[in-house]
């Protein structure tokens, strides 16, 4: 197990971001050394024993703690969420790029360092990614960017909190996350809330669909909308424990589908926000983004603030608790794939 670890990590420092001079590859374009040196992903201490070691691994995205909320209560969570995936038998490896460097596992320096730059570190998508690794800046991950490179890192299983969807009104302004166009072609399970209740969910599981995305609600029929456990739209399937998910992610990857897996963990029923309340608040916030011309990547984090202040942080505090749960759902599944090896 530790030899096949070790020769993974050889394999993934020479080729997955580019090579290198002496690396042995006769195929790399990169083999002049006079070319800049290409770039690597950065695997934290931590994070590099348990691919040698072959331990469960769950990764973790960091634009929940760039752009979800406010300093200092972005930098606690986060270390929070990364104790409960170790209490849970797995190891965290949040994802960020620090001076244009993937980083695959961060430290409590470069957490606190993206946590209190908030909202100026650029959100990182797989669109983003040549500019901000070419142009040396710093980066949190969007679910599509944590999955690129959680792939490329050997990293199977990836916990966020909700997904990016359809949007209201997409199917006029195809205004579509690149996170369902990520989940449709790179192979990495992630386990969520469902997506984000700001969202054309029907519009969004439709999309899931056409990208051959396997989407499962976790011990429940319906798929979760976020901040509530209902949305009105039956999921494609159910899954009740950590084995029979991990047994999916394992046969997709056999037959080789190339595509991810979306697991929706409705979120706890003593942490669920008012559903009406929430509601409510959606509609407001979503007629006043509307008035205020905000569009793209901006709604979303714009949305979620705004129904944050119009419930009086009842929102957040579901955000937060429903990370935490998904982040115990994804690592016990983890730990059971990682038993199938």
């Amino acid at each position: 197990m530790a030899e096949r670890g070790e020769s993974r990590l050889k394999v993934l420092a020479r080729h997955l971001l580019g090579g290198g001079a002496g690396s042995g590859c006769p195929n790399c374009a990169c083999k002049d050394a006079s070319k800049r040196a290409p770039l690597e992903l950065k695997f934290s201490p931590e994070v590099q024993q348990a691919l040698q070691q072959g331990k469960p691994l769950v990764a973790l995205e960091s634009t929940i703690i760039s752009h979800g909320m406010p300093y200092p209560q972005n930098l606690q969570t986060a270390l929070e969420v990364e104790e409960v995936v170790r209490q849970h038998g797995a190891v965290p490896a949040t994802i960020a790029i620090i001076g244009g460097q993937p980083c695959i596992g961060c430290d409590r320096q470069q957490l606190e360092h993206i946590a209190r730059r908030g909202t100026a570190v650029r959100k990182v998508s797989r669109r983003d990614m040549p500019l901000v690794l070419g142009s040396s800046l710093d980066g949190a991950t969007t679910v599509s960017g944590t999955m690129l490179l959680a792939a490329r890192a050997g990293i199977k299983v990836f916990v966020t909190g909700g997904i990016g969807g359809v949007h209201r009104g997409g199917h006029l302004s195809m205004d579509v996350s690149a996170d369902l166009t990520e989940l449709g072609r790179t192979p990495v399970a992630v386990v969520c809330a469902g997506a984000k209740s700001v969202l054309d969910i029907p519009r969004t599981l439709e999309y899931l669909e056409t990208q051959g995305v396997c989407v499962a609600a976790y011990g429940a029929d319906e798929f979760p909308a976020f901040f509530s456990r209902h949305s009105s739209c039956k999921a494609p399937c159910r899954v009740d424990d950590p084995q029979q998910a991990a047994s999916m992610i394992r046969a997709s990857h056999e037959l080789q589908l190339g595509t991810g897996l979306l697991l929706a963990v409705p979120i706890p029923e003593a942490h669920a926000a008012e559903g009406a309340a929430i509601q409510q608040a959606i509609r407001e916030s979503l007629q006043e983004a509307e008035q205020r011309g905000i569009a793209g990547a901006d709604v979303t984090p714009f949305l979620l603030e705004c129904i944050r202040s119009k419930t009086g942080g009842a929102s957040l505090a579901a955000n937060i608790q429903l990370v935490k749960n998904n982040a115990a759902v994804g690592s016990q599944i983890a730990v059971a794939l990682a038993a199938m090896s």
